[in-house]
Parts: structure tokens; sequence; C-alpha cells
């Protein structure tokens, strides 16, 4: 949908204040700053209070007719410079600086409205940990700044590794956090194309190639059950414990009759 927004007052079936008060009144418009429109109200009404009245039904700007064309492409270009500084602080204020990636707030904020959505479209959502191997070993070797380059390549990997519907954020550290809605089994080697991806290509910096590997733990949510997204977590994090226990470079799965009281190791190395 559009983000820039212009609108005659005067229209046949709902005038243009009326649509400002309906689009700002909108929860799920206001939730998502970059899902915000911002609107240029377009009319030949010019007395003061009309003016008021659309500036107070939401209107972002306000021109009059007749309109110059130089007029309105220089209202356009400020609204989308606007647009686009608003954009920079919301990714600034959710995203990993160093990654790209969400950062811990916003992916633990993913995964609990996605636990939530389980009770409408009944299909389970995943949560996988990933923590890369000894990476104490890359930094203490070859220096933060290349330990800084196998985190941006290693979320690159992730993204690309997943399905569009996946989200991706950095947990903290070498860890990372992967949310995958509509989970079923037979999904399982979205998990396992995920370990491969970070370790079957070695991560060149300089003149280095690093070879790093990745434990996981995946812990899964099921519609109507009665589950913590801090419990989930941690179901996750003791099964990528396991992982690592049993050799590391592997995906290890929290599952069980009652749902979580064991862990279980899938495609194995």
């Amino acid at each position: 949908a559009p983000r820039l927004v212009v609108l005659d007052w005067i229209m046949p079936e709902m005038d243009g204040d009326e649509i400002c008060r309906r689009l700002r009144a909108d929860k799920n418009l206001n939730s998502d700053p970059l899902l915000y429109k911002y609107i240029i109200l377009l009319t030949g009404m010019d007395s003061r209070d009309d003016i008021i009245t659309g500036f107070e039904a939401g209107a972002d700007d306000y021109i009059l007719k007749p309109f110059h064309a130089g007029e309105l492409k220089m209202r356009l270009r400020v609204g989308m410079r606007i647009l686009t500084i608003q954009d920079r602080f919301y990714f600034a204020a959710t995203h990993d600086a160093l990654t790209g990636l969400f950062h811990r707030g916003t992916i633990i904020k993913f995964l609990n409205d996605e636990m939530g959505r389980t009770k409408h479209n009944n299909k389970a959502v995943a949560v996988v940990l990933l923590d890369l191997d000894h990476f104490k070993r890359v930094n203490d070797t070859y220096g933060h700044s290349a330990g800084d380059c196998v985190l941006r390549e290693t979320a690159g990997r992730l993204q690309a590794a997943g399905r569009a519907e996946d989200c991706v954020g950095r947990f903290g550290g070498e860890e990372f956090l992967l949310v995958l809605p509509g989970w079923d089994d037979s999904q399982a080697e979205v998990c396992e194309r995920i370990r491969r991806a970070v370790a079957d290509r070695e991560i060149v910096v300089g003149r280095d190639s690093i070879t790093v590997t990745a434990s996981i733990g995946v812990a899964v949510y099921q519609p109507g059950q009665q589950m913590a997204l801090d419990e989930l977590i941690k179901c996750a994090d003791q099964a990528m414990y396991q992982a690592k226990d049993q050799g590391r470079n592997q995906v290890v799965y929290f599952t069980g009759p009652d749902g979580y009281n064991r862990c279980e190791t899938r495609n194995q190395i």
C-alpha cells in the first residue's frame, strides 16, 4: 500500500478528512511505523477553520487549489524525506547495528506475536537457538574485526537459508534466534539447511579463510499449548547445549510424548 497519499477533500463517497480519521484510527497501521501514511490534503477549502479541521483529522500537510506543480513536487519531496528519516530511526531502534538483523527485543516480540497467532491459524511455531562453536578462538586467532566479519556473514547466511516467512535476530554475542512460523516436522530440513549454510563454506576475511560451525537447539510451540515465552526459549537453549555436549555442529530438538521433556538429535553428522 502507498505510504505517501495525496487526497482531495471533497469526493463522491467519502471525503478526504474522513479518510484521514479512519487511517489514523487504524490500530494495525499505527502499531508499525513502517506502515505510517504521510497524508497531503489537496483542496480549495482555504479558511483557517478548514485548515485546522484538516490537520485535526490527521493530515500531515495541506495544499490549496489551484496548486503550482513545482510546489506540489516540493511538498512530496518533503514527505518522502520525513518518511525516510522515520524509517532510519525505526531501523536503528529495532535492529542490531553490527549484523543488521533484528536485535534481541525485536525478535522476542516477533516470537511472542507468533505464539499468540497459533490460536487463530492452528499452526505450530518453532524457535531455533543457534550458537557459533568456539567463537572465542576466532577472536583470539584472527582478531575481533575478523570476528565481526564472521558474525555479519553468518547473519546473511541465516537469512538466505530460511524461508520467506522466517525471522532471524541476533540474540546476543555469537547467538542467533530464529522464529519459524507454520512449523511441522516435515520442515526439519530447514534447520539442517541452516546448519549447512554456516558450516559448509569457509568465511573469507582478508587473506584468511575461517571455518565455523554452529550448535542448534529447536523447540516447538503447539497451538493451545500452555507455555510461557521464556520457558520456550529455555527449552531451545537446553537443546542447543545438548548439541554442544554431543560434539557440536548439529541440530537437537527438544521433544517428547508430552511435548517438551527430552532432547532428540536429527540429521546428526
